[in-house]
């Protein structure tokens, strides 16, 4: 299948698929108040200056977690946990439903099944991988890019040993495996338009031509819901792809903050995070979906018709050197 073939949504998270932050239904299970947790998160940069100590701010909630864990607050927190946790998480109306939807609209479509049209969704956040992968939405989702952790890490002398016995016996996460901050998912982004996700011997770096790219970004539509998300919202739409603000249905605050970035030029609509059908939201990414399937048969048809030679009729064929005429036939 050619890459060009292909059209990604490419979704965040937190308030876009789930009505607030994970964190919330975490802490909620070991009875802790993820408000505290929260402000303590955002003091810490100001406490480490103190100490003379400069701190990268969008991984300090999970350094964070990790002194919880360390602390007992959060005893026996490891990945299988968090998928389990994960399974909790309220989301929006009109999902897992609208995902398959989606798709469905595309590879049920006669016209687009000719051309082989592929839709796919991946989620690019800056919350817990495993907990994403927990959530009811994981099955209707090709990709998840997230924040990850090691539950057991390697210890000194690992290489000489080919079965080294692990210290945590308790399984519980220990380090930090992956960092996804609001600038780095534009990474994860290009993954995906590379096709790195898809080919692990493939660097991120790696120079590739944009029609050998596996999709392109102008076949690509960012959801997301606010202005933690304008490094992607900018790279997508400079690009040729769609943007896509989502807000809290009861929020006037949220719907402000959706104009605001129409406004400035950040993303192309904006609608509530509901995606029943009928609503602003289902209609808009039901639409665009189907028009970017669209151009790309009508731009393959137009490829097709530059490859296609029509031989001369045979009324011709007096104007015509018999000896041309029988090799423009067969060439």
């Amino acid at each position: 299948m050619s890459g060009t073939n292909i059209i990604a949504c490419i979704w965040d998270f937190d308030k876009t698929i789930i009505p607030g932050f994970m964190q919330e239904t975490l802490f909620k299970a070991f009875n802790l108040d993820c408000q505290k947790f929260w402000d303590e998160v955002n003091a810490l940069p100001q406490r480490y200056a103190q100490q003379k100590i400069c701190v990268t701010e969008d991984f300090l909630y999970l350094n964070h977690m990790l002194t919880y864990v360390k602390e007992g607050l959060l005893p026996g927190l490891n990945n299988e946990k968090l998928r389990e946790l994960g399974r909790e998480l309220p989301i929006h109306k009109g999902l897992p439903e609208f995902f398959k939807t989606l798709k469905d609209q595309i590879e049920q479509n006669d016209v687009f099944k000719k051309h082989n049209i592929k839709l796919e969704h991946y989620i690019i956040s800056c919350g817990l991988a495993e907990m994403i992968r927990g959530s009811k939405i994981a099955p209707y989702v090709d990709g998840i890019f997230g924040c990850e952790f090691i539950e057991e890490p390697m210890l000194p002398g690992f290489l000489l040993q080919e079965n080294m016995a692990l210290s945590n016996e308790t399984k519980e996460i220990a380090q930090i495996g992956r960092v996804i901050d609001n600038t780095s998912k534009t990474r994860y982004l290009f993954e995906i338009n590379k096709g790195v996700n898809k080919n692990p011997k493939m660097s991120v770096n790696a120079s590739i031509a944009q029609a050998d790219r596996r999709i392109p970004i102008e076949n690509m539509i960012y959801i997301a819901d606010g202005p933690s998300d304008i490094p992607m919202f900018a790279i997508i739409r400079e690009r040729g792809g769609k943007t896509f603000a989502v807000h809290a249905p009861d929020s006037l605050q949220d719907f402000k903050q959706n104009d605001m970035l129409l406004q400035n030029g950040r993303v192309d609509c904006y609608g509530p995070a509901d995606y029943r059908p009928g609503t602003q939201t289902y209609r808009w990414l039901m639409m665009h979906v189907k028009d970017i399937a669209e151009r790309l048969v009508q731009q393959e048809e137009q490829q097709l018709q530059t490859r296609i030679y029509n031989p001369p009729s045979f009324r011709d064929k007096e104007k015509e050197n018999p000896t041309n005429l029988q090799m423009a036939l067969f060439d």
